[in-house]
């Protein structure tokens, strides 16, 4: 098992793995987007009710580590997924959104601060 692979790789992995097993037939965008925010949300259950305490030592604890780590792994495996299917190029769409995220969030407004942009959108 490679430990770095970029996008593309990914997407091929991803892309063999689903047609190994013949799961086009259930990867359409609506059930990729439930599948997205389904781990997404199980991401969320492992920190819901903590303390920053908590999250801390949670974060220095090798099992919870690997819990999470495999949520997140789900998180990105039905992003990558719906990327491969509809021919998103995820590189491009993140560069994008950082461009328009710039314009948005100026850094002499909103350096050190979290409050969102109301203005647009």
């Amino acid at each position: 098992m490679e430990k770095h692979l970029n996008i593309d790789q990914l997407n091929k992995l991803i892309k063999t793995f689903c047609e190994d097993r013949d799961w086009d037939q259930y990867h359409n965008a609506k059930d990729l987007s439930i599948g997205i925010v389904t781990e997404a949300s199980e991401l969320l259950q492992l920190f819901r009710f903590k303390s920053n305490l908590e999250v801390d030592n949670m974060l220095t604890d090798e099992t919870i580590r690997t819990e999470i780590g495999e949520e997140l792994a789900d998180i990105l495996f039905f992003i990558l997924r719906f990327a491969q299917k509809y021919n998103f190029d995820l590189s491009y769409e993140l560069n994008r959104k950082v461009e328009i995220n710039k314009k948005r969030y100026p850094i002499s407004e909103y350096k050190g601060s979290n409050k969102k942009n109301t203005n647009d959108k």
